[in-house]
């Protein structure tokens, strides 16, 4: 009953950590007010700069900085500040020459015109790489004020769906098949013909504070809509009908395209600053989906709760009182978890490498802990580019005292003496095996030339956090370790191993390490899908409130699965549990590799062998981190079960 109470109160407090964090958000950086020229404040801008971002596809890894598609430029091209995060995403933004006075209307405004030569070597060369792009579908992404300017359009059952991008032009195949983008207009039908977008019409929603009593206004909307229209006079362009720009495949002519813009602005005082991303992420249709993840997850908590709060009150009741009986000879001769007393916590083959997984696995359970954690109470919105990954990576690097506490004391534990490679081996095997797989990844993109390739000194700063910071922390964590005397194990071992019986097929290790990771998988994979969205096919991730509550969920289903499992097999008299504990639920990273491998295949479109290493690179990364922080969770779990029962029963 209490473990059902419990398990009650547990439940109510993560749903209602859940409801917190969906009404409590920070936008993650101060307002920025605008005023009408002329009635300029120091407090108050009259000048809006657009800057532009990376440009990115659905099918291809690889993405572009802005200059790559031979667009127009800004002259005094700066950078603003970018974070850790940010480089690490590869986000590359700088100013354009789209620059707006606020409240000022502007229609068909030239902003540049690119002029390209047949039989220019130079020339040709910009044309295909634009083209190139057309094909696999890249798309702009703008700012303004910090906030995405989106391009909206109607989806099915009357939904509309607002995109933080918007495509660079369209491509009609030789056969006729045209790529999404060309929906925007029915005379897009010449076959093997691109069609740029090069005129854009661009709303800006603003918030007067006259209302309200303070200065200026607040930009709360940007959206526009993309064109292809064909000017034919760059000092007086028209934007209104005419025919769209097309660019054929061949390059048989001397082609010019200018591009322009139109901009207007519009007051809408019902849309408060704090809530200006909510008709961003309210577009996109995923709510009902969460919640149905959510409540798929609570079904399997309560069926493995049901199952573990039987065989706590109930089955080990019983085993416990029988085997405390004042006649010990009747219960030796009965088989049970009792029977390996005096094995069960022999030291496990290989205890190095186990403690140092889990030293490891502690660090990023810790890291992942207080991450979601902020991000649910709104420090790391999608407002602050960058700032989840800076979180998570400083987080990372101090917290190497808990991973070097814990695998030395482990170590210790498990009767080794060679703590100096111990300590090594943490601080080094599984950062260095992430390190080389990113650098390696990091290779193809340099060689590909794309904007997601990583500065020579950005890693050389990774490199100082880790061996500067890091390094030294795990060997402060270590020293406190080794300094403490070793957990004291509740019984004795026998200096001879027990003979193991044979086992059923269900008992055996690989079936049980299989079947053990198939329930915390079902709980994670429809929220699974969403961040490989997030990830891969660009869609902004937001949901933090639903994570944190999937995280909590995940933890509790493996720490049950695997106590489950531990308790089988131990009732089987098989008492290699250490690590078979870490793997059983470890064992669920490898169906998440199962499950990419299948999103590869089934939901994304990329195309090319570099994409495609790429992917697989990065979702190694993902796997082997998961897999740290799966089996720590299990082998701590089943940890505390193995010492709490053999603690309670009386042996000779």
């Amino acid at each position: 009953m209490k473990t059902r109470t419990d398990f009650a109160l547990l439940l109510l407090c993560a749903v209602s950590v859940f409801y917190s964090c969906s009404a409590f958000y920070l936008p993650g950086l101060a307002p920025v007010s605008f005023c009408k020229e002329g009635k300029g404040a120091d407090d108050c801008q009259t000048s809006i700069q657009l800057f532009v971002n990376r440009l990115d596809s659905v099918e291809s890894v690889l993405p572009y900085e802005y200059d790559m598609f031979d667009f127009c430029h800004d002259e005094k091209e700066r950078r603003p500040s970018e974070n850790l995060g940010q480089v690490l995403f590869g986000e590359r933004i700088e100013t354009s020459p789209y620059k707006f006075t606020f409240d000022e209307k502007v229609e068909c405004k030239t902003v540049c015109t690119k002029s390209y030569t047949k039989g220019a070597k130079q020339d040709g060369e910009k044309l295909d790489f634009l083209k190139r792009g057309m094909q696999l579908n890249y798309q702009h992404h703008w700012i303004v004020d910090n906030m995405p300017v989106t391009w909206c359009y109607d989806v099915e059952d009357g939904q509309k769906y607002c995109n933080p991008g918007f495509p660079i032009g369209c491509y009609v195949t030789p056969q006729g098949r045209a790529k999404d983008a060309c929906v925007i207009n029915a005379d897009f039908n010449k076959k093997h013909t691109f069609y740029v977008f090069n005129h854009v019409d661009i709303k800006i929603t603003y918030h007067s504070g006259e209302s309200e009593g303070w200065r200026g206004a607040r930009l709360v909307a940007a959206t526009l809509e993309p064109k292809s229209i064909k000017h034919d006079d760059e000092k007086n362009p028209v934007c209104e009908g005419g025919v769209p720009m097309e660019v054929f495949g061949e390059f048989e002519s001397d082609l010019k395209i200018i591009y322009t813009y139109s901009v207007h602005f519009e007051e809408n005082n019902s849309i408060k600053w704090a809530s200006r991303w909510d008709y961003i992420l309210v577009s996109m249709p995923h709510t009902n989906i969460q919640w149905f993840s959510i409540m798929n997850s609570l079904v399997i908590v309560l069926f493995l709760s049901g199952m573990v709060a039987m065989i706590m009150l109930r089955t080990l009741h019983k085993d416990i009182a029988r085997y405390n009986q004042v006649d010990q000879e009747d219960a030796q001769e009965e088989s049970g978890w009792k029977q390996v007393h005096g094995d069960v916590f022999r030291p496990p083959r290989k205890g190095m490498l186990l403690s140092v997984f889990l030293g490891q696995g502690t660090q990023i359970f810790i890291m992942t802990f207080i991450t979601l954690f902020l991000a649910c109470l709104g420090f790391l919105s999608p407002a602050n580019r960058g700032a989840l990954m800076t979180c998570a990576v400083v987080l990372w690097v101090l917290l190497g005292t808990p991973a070097g506490y814990v695998s030395s004391r482990l170590y210790k534990t498990f009767g080794g003496e060679k703590w100096k490679t111990n300590v090594l081996l943490t601080a080094l095997l599984c950062p260095g095996i992430i390190f080389a797989d990113f650098f390696l990844m990091n290779l193809i993109l340099w060689v590909e030339g794309s904007s997601a390739a990583i500065p020579f000194g950005t890693l050389v700063a990774i490199l100082a956090l880790w061996f500067g910071i890091s390094v030294p922390l795990t060997f402060l964590g270590a020293y406190f370790g080794f300094k403490k005397p070793a957990i004291e194990q509740p019984v004795r071992t026998n200096q001879i191993p027990r003979q193991i019986p044979e086992q059923s097929f269900f008992t055996k290790p690989i079936p049980g390490i299989v079947m053990g990771g198939i329930l915390p998988f079902g709980c994670i994979f429809i929220q699974l899908f969403f961040i490989l969205n997030s990830i891969w096919s660009h869609q902004m991730y937001y949901m933090f409130g639903f994570l944190f509550l999937v995280f909590i969920i995940l933890l509790i289903t493996c720490s049950e699965a695997t106590v489950l499992l531990c308790y089988f097999h131990l009732c089987a008299e098989d008492y290699h549990w250490w690590w078979r504990s870490f793997l059983t639920s470890g064992f669920t990273a490898v169906y998440l590799f199962i499950y990419a491998i299948h999103y590869f295949f089934s939901k994304l479109q990329i195309v090319g062998a570099a994409s495609t290493i790429l992917y697989f690179g990065y979702t190694i990364i993902m796997v082997l981190i998961f897999f740290l922080f799966t089996g720590t969770i299990g082998f701590f779990s089943s940890f505390w079960f193995v010492n709490k029962i053999y603690s309670v029963v009386k042996v000779d």
